[in-house]
């Protein structure tokens, strides 16, 4: 009998430490240095005497941007289910973050509001609240402070095979301006220097024993595939043509009482000016502020008009921008939420995955990019020590990791199908979803207990199909039923 969803997405959630890990390849490839990509290369670092991060950006060694990231300075954060797979991976992770200076926030430092009015706190979750480039940066130095991993700055142009599996990574040189090809060495702690790699060398091929895509949005690797015989995965499109603006500014107190808040507004036919703000205390004594629109409005640029907006959310957004402005206002815009169905392949090679944004991308607003990416890596962790074989098509990764891309694919995409503007495609069983999914919303505005329930899976620690549990929806119900009473006899 097989698992249940919940009971899946319960078992990659899970906080227990990571055992039962043996040796299994000689060298793994990690195509791609970003969140995703570090993060399975620390997996790999359990189950591979060696593993090789390809990636063509030069990797900071500290907490700067990185070019193949035009995104990183908005807001992200790390959901509590992300939160929970870090410190597994990284023992002490928390620690070293908070040391850092980012924020790690109690339940009681975070503030929701739905449409003006403030949610009751759960008393359960928290966050790490900092920057992109410092909490990549700081994943980036435990991966490659591992022995065993190193990082290869050059191009990935294509795949090898050797029967039904991947035997190698095509990679190529990457030009610089003035600088002729690439130096082959990723800066940072334990980079090093791939084969291959030297002066007038045009193309070479990096063996492999199992290779990861962590390519992104932007993943080649389905025209890879179908250039050398096998199926693609078909690519699933929701247009939400989204906007967001980011502002930073300077933070007056150094151990806040507020960690983060997010500020939303039910959709309407005319679209507000900002649908949703965002704010979270980060490293360097800052505030860091995005504000989101939708339904084709010009970018919000003006700092006066920034501060404006904010002055029209909860007071907390308008005290954050009395401080001293932190750089340009920084705009992001997104098309679409993405996702590539590589379970539904029924010809694959073996030794070969996908993993992170190159398998699915949702809308930012929602937070779970990065801990997506957190419990991808999981699935991953929990496939290696299954004792797989190897020569096979590994489908049973893909199983688990589409059991999270599911359920985060249903949360973000119920949200942005509730939109005015977004008219599908509307997934099997949407009304009942959707219906559910506001009776849980609206009763976790006063309720705790029923607010524990959603927030662990909007927060990505619960598979969404706990929501629909009797005892949880029928508390929903009589709460949102009492709450709208008085104002049915008042009327």
């Amino acid at each position: 009998m097989s698992e249940s969803a919940a009971r899946v997405f319960a078992r990659l959630s899970t906080d227990e430490p990571v055992t039962r890990t043996r040796t299994l390849m000689a060298k793994a490839v990690v195509l791609g240095g970003s969140l995703a990509g570090l993060l399975a290369a620390r997996v790999l670092s359990d189950h591979a005497e060696s593993v090789v991060v390809v990636e063509r950006d030069s990797l900071p060694p500290a907490a700067a941007a990185r070019p193949g990231t035009p995104h990183d300075g908005q807001l992200h954060t790390l959901m509590h289910g992300g939160r929970m797979q870090l410190q597994r991976l990284f023992p002490g992770f928390e620690e070293e973050a908070r040391a850092g200076g980012a924020i790690v926030s109690s339940p009681y430092t975070i503030r929701a509001y739905a449409d003006g009015v403030p949610k009751v706190s759960d008393g359960a979750m928290g966050l790490i609240s900092s920057s992109r480039p410092f909490l990549e940066a700081l994943v980036r130095r435990r991966t490659l402070a591992l022995p065993n991993v190193k990082v290869l700055t050059c191009r990935a142009i294509g795949l090898e095979f050797r029967g039904d599996a991947v035997s190698g990574v095509r990679c190529g040189p990457v030009s610089r301006p003035g600088s002729g090809v690439g130096s082959g060495v990723g800066s940072g702690v334990g980079s090093g220097v791939g084969s291959g790699v030297g002066s007038g060398v045009e193309e070479w091929v990096e063996d492999a024993d199992f290779v990861v895509d962590a390519m992104g949005r932007a993943s080649k690797l389905g025209d890879w595939l179908e250039k050398a015989g096998w199926e693609r995965p078909a690519m699933r499109r929701m247009a939400i043509d989204i906007d967001y603006a980011t502002g930073y500014f300077r933070r007056t107190t150094s151990d806040p009482e507020l960690a983060a808040a997010i500020a939303y507004r039910t959709p309407t036919a005319i679209p507000p000016r900002v649908a949703s703000g965002a704010i979270t205390a980060i490293e360097g004594d800052r505030w860091l502020i995005t504000l989101a629109n939708y339904g084709k409005q010009p970018p919000i640029r003006d700092v006066d008009e920034f501060r404006k907006l904010c002055g029209e959310l909860p007071p907390v957004y308008r005290e954050a921008v009395e401080g001293e402005q932190l750089g340009d206002i920084l705009t992001y815009h997104q098309a679409d939420s993405r996702r590539r169905d590589y379970h539904l392949l029924k010809r694959f090679p073996a030794r070969l995955i996908s993993l992170g944004d190159a398998v699915a991308s949702f809308n930012p607003i929602y937070g779970q990019g990065m801990s997506s990416a957190a419990l991808h890596a999981s699935a991953l962790s929990h496939y290696l020590r299954s004792a797989p074989d190897l020569r096979r098509h590994a489908r049973a990764f893909f199983a688990d990791q589409r059991v999270v891309v599911d359920a985060a694919w249903q949360i973000s995409t119920a949200a942005d199908l509730a939109r005015p503007d977004v008219h599908g495609p509307y997934p099997r069983g949407y009304r009942l979803t959707k219906w559910l999914a506001e009776q849980m919303a609206e009763a976790s505005v006063t309720d705790r207990e029923v607010a524990v329930r959603f927030n662990s899976v909007t927060y990505m620690r619960s598979h969404p199909s706990s929501l629909a549990a009797p005892a949880t929806l029928l508390r929903a119900l009589r709460v949102n039923r009492s709450s709208r009473k008085p104002r049915r006899e008042r009327g």
